[in-house]
């Protein structure tokens, strides 16, 4: 640094580091507000043609396949996904902390939510696209909030299992500081609960996000009662590209969706999954700090500062007013015990009723229009789809295990792969099965084999995403202990790594074998080239059922959905839930 003959340093040369810095931050500034206005009229201008009126009384198939209409349609499909992902957290918040602050209702919602997660996509599609023609008469919101309500339910149950894993897993000291302070129930879940699962959490929303690419298709061209409705967006583009066997507008589809998934990875995936590095607990730095060009952008700016200012009021009141309403918190029960049992009988009492007379008119109306015939023929194509799920799964452990949690402790291969992670991960395999399915044909396979190639293409990056998660949320403390004491490799992955990304597989296994079955719907019955091809299982019969007509139509569909539940429902009481109280007694850091 240069001096004055005084000995002081030059004034000159401050001052031009100090502008350098204002100069710095006023750019910030600039590109913030820009960007920000930039993605207030975009939103504005695609979201004018959600709600054009339209004649909904016929089918609506026509998609323009012209590759320059694929900006628009990709900025459709965004803002359907993102919405979709809003009010996924937003249920994943509420339904989450419900499940693990009361007993009672855990009983209940957590079956409930294996239940919904085993239902199909197309299951929903089929209630939800009548349901809303029928609230929006005349327009394109009806179908666009059915697509919309469709990716929510690819999206909403992983979301909300790894949440409820976190808060079920919440060190018990945490619980006890919060209850000592004198926090609201409303104070805790904000500056505890929602803190402490904010890792496992946003990995879980990406992986979630892309699992939603996935049922784009579906979401955007789907066949109800022999009816085909089509949205404006990248998956129906495909759809209708591959109905066309026309490879070349694939490859265009293929092109646009790398684009738009590298764009959001680099302007909102990558800058969240950093930010989230600020709610790690523990005591010891790692020098695992994920860094991204936009958060960085962001700090610099005052932009930041400015919205803070404008929301702590904001902030303040709904803290006031929700703090009051909750009261305070507490990891114990005063309820004294018989008082308790007669509220736990009068609780199950409601519940079975409730669930009987379901069951009941379920039984009723497929033994009516099925046949008992038809249920022994549905459980043995469900049969079929499960040897499936379970290949999927096998290839999906052992080999993503391993790398998940080599790249989880690695913050360099973390933030040179998750790009690359992402773009798989969240690029829709259903895009790629015109070309598979291409070679497939050429090669002679059936799709009783490739829709295993199918199916894994989709489902095997959340074992993978919830392992990274987990691995990099392993208390550096623990590392360094296990370097210290020089644990031989085998023992360390034994005792230290394997047992700390536990919980996270457990999260990760229970969605994609959810998804599995799922995926099995798009995965068992492909288009392409005029010609349908088929596998033997229950998700080809679910989509057979689905685009089928009258009686046929209701009950089919019906027993496919029942059937689908009771093997997912059936699979996670006996594997996974029990591995999910093995995660969280044993292996609970």
């Amino acid at each position: 640094m240069s001096t004055t003959p005084f000995g002081g340093a030059l004034l000159p040369t401050r001052g031009r580091a100090a502008r350098r810095g204002r100069g710095a931050g006023i750019a910030a500034d600039l590109l913030v507000v820009l960007g920000a206005a930039a993605l207030i009229w975009l939103v504005i201008r695609v979201g004018q043609g959600m709600n054009a009126p339209v004649d909904l009384s016929r089918a609506q198939t026509g998609i323009d396949t012209d590759p320059a209409q694929l900006p628009y349609y990709a900025a459709r499909s965004l803002l359907r996904m993102f919405l979709a992902l809003a009010a996924s957290l937003v249920f994943t918040f509420v339904y989450a902390t419900l499940a693990a602050r009361s007993r009672r209702a855990r009983t209940v919602l957590m079956p409930i939510l294996d239940v919904l997660q085993s239902v199909p996509i197309l299951g929903f599609l089929s209630i939800t696209v009548t349901l809303f023609i029928a609230l929006f008469p005349g327009s394109t919101l009806g179908l666009e909030c059915a697509a919309i309500f469709a990716i929510f339910t690819s999206q909403a149950w992983n979301m909300t299992f790894a949440f409820y894993q976190s808060l079920i897993s919440q060190p018990r000291e945490l619980g006890e500081a919060a209850q000592n302070l004198g926090l609201s129930r409303w104070q805790r879940f904000w500056r505890l609960d929602v803190p402490s699962g904010m890792i496992p959490l946003v990995w879980n929303a990406m992986m979630s996000f892309g699992g939603g690419w996935f049922f784009l298709t579906a979401s955007e061209a789907v066949s109800v009662a022999g009816k085909e409705y089509a949205l404006p967006g990248i998956g129906a583009y495909v759809a209708s590209a591959s109905a066309d066997g026309d490879l070349g507008r694939v490859g265009w589809a293929i092109l646009a969706m790398i684009v738009v998934i590298v764009g959001v990875n680099f302007l909102f995936w990558s800058p969240l999954t950093a930010w989230a590095e600020r709610f790690r607990l523990e005591d010891s730095a790692t020098g695992r700090t994920p860094k991204s060009a936009v958060l960085t952008l962001l700090r610099r700016s005052h932009a930041s500062a400015a919205a803070g200012r404008v929301l702590s009021p904001v902030v303040t009141v709904c803290d006031r007013v929700f703090g009051a309403l909750g009261g305070r918190s507490a990891t114990t029960t005063v309820e004294p015990p018989t008082r308790r049992r007669l509220g736990d009988l009068a609780f199950a009492a409601v519940v079975l009723t409730v669930l009987g007379y379901g069951i009941y008119r379920c039984v009723e109306v497929i033994l009516r229009d099925a046949g008992i015939a038809e249920v022994g023929h549905v459980f043995l194509l469900g049969l079929a789809t499960m040897a499936r799920v379970a290949v999927v799964m096998l290839f999906a452990t052992v080999v993503w295990v391993p790398i998940g949690v080599i790249i989880g402790l690695n913050p360099a291969l973390s933030r040179a792969l998750q790009p690359l992670i992402q773009i798989f991960a969240s690029f829709p395999a259903n895009f790629l099965f015109p070309l598979v399915t291409a070679v497939f044909v050429a090669w002679n396979i059936p799709l009783d084999f490739g829709g295993v190639v199918l199916m894994a293409l989709g489902t095997q990056w959340y074992i993978l995403f919830n392992v990274i998660a987990a691995a990099s949320a392993i208390p550096g403390d623990l590392l360094e202990a296990a370097d210290d004491m020089r644990l031989p490799r085998l023992m360390k992955w034994r005792y230290v790594l394997l047992p700390g990304v536990f919980a996270g597989y457990v999260t990760g296994g229970i969605t994609a074998a959810g998804g599995a079955w799922n995926a099995s719907i798009v995965a068992e019955v492909v288009s392409f080239n005029g010609e349908e091809h088929h596998a033997y299982g229950l998700g080809d019969y679910i989509a057979r059922a689905t685009a089928a007509t009258g009686v046929e139509h209701t009950s089919h569909l019906l027993l496919g959905i029942v059937v689908m539940c009771l093997f997912v429902v059936g699979t996670n009481a006996a594997l996974w839930r029990r591995l999910y109280r093995l995660a969280e007694r044993r292996y609970s850091l």
